[in-house]
């Protein structure tokens, strides 16, 4: 006797319509249990996208090393196929060696939380698309601002684990290297600047500057709540958080106008939190870079923050014109002697500082021979704009805010020279980012910092959109957050605390002391150097894993370029 396998043999008293019934419905169980399972799969390395999420209305793409054909879109609530293709491909992605297929699924702009699927090369991570993906990001990263506070104590949850430092180095600092004897001034507050707790105006000058910037290109973020102390004050957030930079910087600024280079220990500490960092701290003495680049902060600032506080503009409008004096009498390059401290260094020719400076100060005072000042230093460099840019090279800051401004008494072939020079640029950036197999803007290069230079393109893209409108320099704009999100050969967020498979092991000493698993969130790392694939997620390697608070100002002025507008 032959055993019956089929359903409706084992229900002899039900009839056929029944029993098909039946059928179909235990089908469509197996199906649904099969979409389950594909949708609970991990997701593969091979998949690389944007693990943050994707913008309606533009570009979607993603980079796929393993061969394929088609691919799809389902839906991570209830694992339905939402969008189908085929990938293009294949093309050698010269920097990595790979062979990569491109799956576009620009033209899916449902909002929701989705997985990318395709054949032989299996799931991707989770992604979101939607108007608001970067908000939280852009949230996110500036509270890691905050978290970099010195002098104070900090606190902050995320995803259930607590941050938390208590009041540190309340001893800044001692003047023991610029005035041969032992004595405290107050150098309070401040960011600290890196994966050490050290403080230095160089590198702060171009964080500054570039947060600044973000404040003047984009409105949205001017109604964002930070959930910091100053949270409902009289100064908007973003701002307020500068501020306690700035407060800092002015402490920096000598009686004769000159700006001490940084504070610093003698040499780098260990992995302890700050507030167990008890080690003498140091003024180390002046550099013309630093004064200059004090010069174009303050003047900013006083631009900035007069809507809101006028006493602190017009003290910070002062401060700037009395070092801008100084280097009037002191012209030449100075670096700071280090005066046997080892800490970061910082050196750098001033030209690029006292260009921006000079532009900043005339934006802010309007003074006829400051311009000419500004005007001189651009012809020097022919009105040259920066691929590639970070502290050690302000100029471009100096030269955006000259273009963009609006005071009347500017040469005009100098700005339409210095224009073209901008979408000159910024039309290079599209092109590499074409014809890279991940769209990455800075394509083949790599050094100490990249991540922050990819990010960092984005402003040169964002300055030429607002001179230039054209689409592909917000879709390549978009490309930097795709790679720093996912969009590269580690299929891997560069992000602490964001994307999918963050950093966990930052070169950052609070995360390395505090004995929590999971690094302090919302700090980009360093990234590949040299070479594509040259990225360790290791503490130790400071090289390519280390954090920074330039390269976090560049990642915000990135996310800020994206925030929605509509919740804040």
């Amino acid at each position: 006797m032959v055993r019956p396998t089929s359903p409706w043999h084992r229900l002899p008293d039900i009839d056929t319509a029944m029993r098909m019934t039946w059928a179909i419905t235990r089908l469509a169980l197996l199906v649904a249990a099969l979409a389950t399972a594909a949708h609970a799969a991990e997701p593969t390395p091979a998949i690389r996208l944007n693990s943050v999420g994707y913008l309606p209305g533009h570009q979607k793409k993603t980079s796929i090393a393993a061969n394929c054909k088609q691919f799809a879109l389902r839906r991570v609530s209830d694992g339905e196929r939402v969008f189908e293709g085929e990938v293009s491909g294949p093309t050698t992605n010269t920097d990595t060696q790979e062979q990569l297929y491109i799956a576009d699924f620009s033209q899916f702009n449902e909002s929701g939380e989705f997985q990318l699927e395709a054949s032989g090369a299996g799931m991707s991570a989770k992604f979101r698309i939607g108007t608001n993906v970067y908000n939280e990001p852009f949230y996110l990263v500036m509270r890691g601002m905050y978290l970099w506070r010195c002098g104070t104590a900090v606190t902050a949850t995320y995803h259930g684990q607590t941050f938390h430092h208590d009041a540190c180095h309340q001893d800044d600092a001692w003047l023991d290297l610029v005035a041969g004897r032992h004595v405290k001034m107050n150098a309070t507050g401040g960011w600290h600047d890196a994966g050490d707790y050290n403080k230095y105006v160089i590198n702060a000058s171009v964080t500054v500057g570039c947060m600044f910037r973000a404040w003047e290109d984009f409105p949205a973020i001017h109604r964002i709540r930070l959930d910091i102390p100053e949270s409902g004050g009289p100064i908007p957030d973003f701002l307020a958080e500068i501020k306690w930079e700035t407060d800092w910087l002015l402490r920096m600024q000598a009686g004769d106008g000159s700006v001490y280079h940084k504070i610093s220990t003698m040499k780098f500490g260990p992995f302890i939190m700050p507030e167990k960092e008890t080690a003498p701290r140091f003024f180390v003495p002046w550099a013309s870079a630093a004064t200059a680049d004090f010069v174009a902060m303050m003047s900013a600032a006083s631009r900035y923050f007069r809507p809101y506080d006028a006493v602190y503009a017009d003290r910070c409008l002062a401060a700037a014109k009395k070092s801008y004096e100084f280097l009037k009498g002191h012209p030449g390059n100075h670096n700071a002697d280090m005066m046997g401290v080892s800490t970061g260094g910082y050196s750098t020719s001033d030209g690029d500082d006292r260009l921006w400076a000079a532009a900043e100060l005339w934006e802010a005072a309007g003074d006829p021979e400051i311009l000419r000042d500004a005007e001189e230093r651009i012809r020097s460099i022919q009105g040259r704009v920066d691929r590639v840019w970070d502290w050690g090279n302000v100029s471009n800051l100096g030269l955006f805010t000259y273009v963009l401004s609006r005071r009347s008494g500017r040469e005009e072939a100098l700005i339409n020279q210095v224009r073209a020079s901008i979408i000159s640029v910024a039309d290079a950036i599209v092109r590499t980012a074409v014809h890279h197999g991940y769209a990455r803007p800075l394509g083949n290069s790599y050094s100490w910092g990249c991540n922050g230079a990819v990010a960092r393109q984005v402003f040169n893209l964002q300055i030429a959109n607002r001179l230039s409108p054209k689409r592909e320099y917000a879709e390549t704009s978009l490309d930097a957050l795709n790679h720093l999100f996912g969009r590269n050969c580690f299929g891997r967020s560069f992000v602490t605390g964001l994307g999918f498979h963050p950093p966990m092991n930052p070169h950052d000493r609070r995360s390395g002391a505090d004995n929590i698993v999971d690094p302090w969130p919302g700090y980009l790392v360093g990234g590949p150097n040299p070479r594509a694939k040259d990225w360790h997620d290791i503490q130790a390697d400071y090289r390519t894993n280390e954090i920074a608070i330039n390269w976090n100002s560049a990642l915000i002025y990135a996310l800020a370029a994206f925030v929605e507008t509509s919740r804040h």
